[in-house]
C-alpha cells in the first residue's frame, strides 16, 4: 500500500508548490508518553542523530499519556497536530477511524521495513482496513512468575496452564512458610484488571465480539471462576495487589506471581527501593537465578493460550509532512531502534525482531542493554536464553480484548468499570455462585456502551 498523495495540480505554479512541499520540513514535531527526564534525554539524542543523517530536526515534545487523547482531538480540531506521536495501543484504532492517524503512512513503514520482522502478534493489534493503523514499536507481555527451582525439586511442569498451576499449588501451598500463589483481589486496582483479563484471556473468554458486546460463555466464564478462586484461596488473606506479591516473592514466601516485566531488574537485587530478601545481601542476583517465566498461558477451553500484552506505537499524523515523518518513523524502528528499545529495556521488548542482515539482529542486542536503577546489568548477563527467549516470543501471541473485533475501546470501558473484578471478588468469597456471577457481569456489562 502505498501513501496517499495529493492530486495533480494544473497550474505550472502550483505544481512547483507540490513539488517544493515534497521536500522534507525542516523540523518535524513529535509527542512522546517517555516524559522522565533520562528517558526524555534519549529521545533528544535520537533525534540530533537523525537531523545529522537527514537534515530535518524534530522537536521532541512530552506529553502525559493521561492527557495523550484530549489533546490530539484538540490539536486535529485545530488542525495543528504533531507530525509523529507515541501512543498505547488503545488509541491506535479509534485515531486511525477519526483521522488523526494516516494509516497509508503506517502502511508504507511497515511494508518498507519488512512486515515478516516485526512480532506477528502485536501487528494484528495494529491491523486496520487491510493495512495497520499505526507502527508497533515495542511492547511488554505479563509473565506468571514462578520459582523454576522449587518446580524442578518436585517434578513440577512450568505452569503454562490452568492444570499445571494447580498442580504446583497443591505441591508447594504450605503457608505461612510458601503460599502457592498470590492472586490479585483488591478490587479498585488496575493491577487485579490487568491479571484478570490475561487469565480470561488464557480460556479464550472475553466480553466483547465483533458486534459489541458479546455475553460471556457460561460453561468457559466459569472455568475461569473456578481457577481464579484456586488462585485466591492459595494467596494471604486480604486486599492484595502488585504490591504485596511482589514483597511475598521477594521474600521467598510466594511460588507463583503475576507481574509486568519491570520486576525483572529488582529480582536481580539492582534496585535498592525494591530488593529481594530472600537473603541477607539485597544485591544478589540469587532469586534471579531461581525465577522462570511464562507469557503464554492456557485455560483447559483454550489450549493455544495467551498472552497479555501492552503495546505501543508510532502514529503518523493525518497532518504530518508525509516524507519527513515517514522517515523518522522508520530510523527509529531501524538505524535507531536499538536506541529505542535503550530509554527503558526491561519494559521494552524488541517488536521488530531482526532486519535484513540478521533476523534477530534487535532482539539479540536488546539482550545487551543495560537494566536496573542502583546498578546496571544486561538482561542477557542475568537470565538464561530460553528466558529471554520466552520473553520476546510472547509478543507473538499477545492479545486483548476486542483487538481482533475492532472493539478495544468498548472492552476498554468494560475493564475501567471494574465490574469484572467487583464480581470475581464476590464470587471468590462466597457471596455467589458461578452461575450467579456470569449472569452479574453479563447484566452490567451489557450496560457499558
Amino acid at each position: 500500500m502505498k501513501t496517499t498523495r495529493p492530486p495533480l495540480l494544473c497550474s505550472a505554479a502550483m505544481a512547483l508548490a507540490l513539488t517544493a512541499s515534497a521536500v522534507h520540513a525542516e523540523t518535524i514535531r513529535f509527542w512522546t508518553t517517555e516524559e522522565q527526564p533520562e528517558r526524555l534525554a534519549r529521545q533528544e539524542t535520537m533525534a540530533e542523530a537523525f537531523a545529522k543523517a537527514t537534515g530535518t530536526d524534530v522537536e521532541v515534545i512530552p506529553v502525559t499519556e493521561s492527557e495523550l487523547g484530549t489533546r490530539a482531538t484538540a490539536a486535529y480540531a485545530a488542525g495543528d497536530l504533531p507530525d509523529v506521536i507515541y501512543h498505547p495501543l488503545s488509541l491506535a484504532l479509534p485515531w486511525a477511524e477519526a483521522g488523526i492517524l494516516d494509516p497509508d503512512a503506517a502502511t508504507d513503514v511497515i511494508e518498507d521495513l519488512g512486515a515478516d520482522s516485526f512480532a506477528s502478534g502485536a501487528l494484528e493489534m495494529a491491523s486496520f482496513d487491510g493495512g495497520y493503523a499505526s507502527v508497533p514499536a515495542d511492547g511488554w507481555t505479563q509473565m506468571i512468575v514462578y520459582r523454576k527451582d522449587l518446580f524442578d525439586e518436585n517434578g513440577l511442569e512450568p505452569p503454562t496452564t490452568y492444570a499445571a498451576v494447580e498442580a504446583a499449588i497443591d505441591a508447594l501451598h504450605n503457608p505461612p512458610e510458601m503460599y502457592g500463589f498470590v492472586a490479585a483481589t483488591k478490587v479498585d486496582e488496575a493491577f487485579m484488571s490487568q491479571v484478570l483479563e490475561h487469565v480470561f484471556l488464557a480460556n479464550d473468554v472475553s466480553p466483547v465480539g465483533p458486534d459489541g458486546v458479546m455475553a460471556l460463555d457460561e460453561a468457559k466464564t466459569t472455568e475461569v471462576l473456578e481457577f481464579y478462586k484456586t488462585l485466591a484461596d492459595a494467596s494471604p488473606p486480604g486486599d492484595l495487589y502488585w504490591d504485596q506479591s511482589r514483597t511475598l516473592y521477594f521474600a521467598g514466601d510466594a511460588a507463583m506471581i503475576i507481574w509486568s516485566p519491570f520486576i525483572l531488574d529488582e529480582l536481580a537485587g539492582l534496585r535498592d527501593s525494591a530488593p529481594p530478601t530472600i537473603t541477607d545481601d539485597p544485591t544478589s542476583t540469587e532469586l534471579a537465578s531461581k525465577t522462570g517465566i511464562v507469557t503464554n498461558f492456557a485455560g483447559p477451553s483454550n489450549p493455544d493460550g495467551a498472552a497479555w500484552a501492552s503495546i505501543n506505537m508510532f502514529g503518523i499524523t493525518g497532518d504530518a509532512s508525509t516524507d519527513a515523518a515517514i522517515d523518522f518513523v522508520k530510523y527509529s524502528m531501524d538505524e535507531g531502534y536499538v536506541d529505542t528499545l535503550a530509554i527503558a529495556p526491561e519494559g521494552k521488548f524488541p517488536i521488530r525482531r531482526g532486519n535484513g542482515d540478521d533476523p534477530e539482529f534487535f532482539v539479540k542486542k536488546w539482550a545487551e542493554l543495560p537494566v536496573g536503577v542502583d546498578r546496571k546489568a544486561p538482561l542477557g548477563e542475568l537470565y538464561p536464553q530460553e528466558m529471554i527467549d520466552e520473553i520476546v516470543g510472547g509478543l507473538d501471541v499477545a492479545q486483548r480484548w476486542g483487538v481482533a473485533d475492532g472493539q478495544l475501546a468498548l472492552a476498554s470501558k468494560m475493564v475501567n468499570s471494574q465490574v469484572i473484578n467487583r464480581v470475581v471478588r464476590e464470587y471468590i468469597d462466597g457471596q455467589v455462585d458461578a452461575a450467579a456471577a456470569v449472569a452479574e457481569m453479563n447484566e452490567e456489562l451489557a450496560a457499558i456502551q
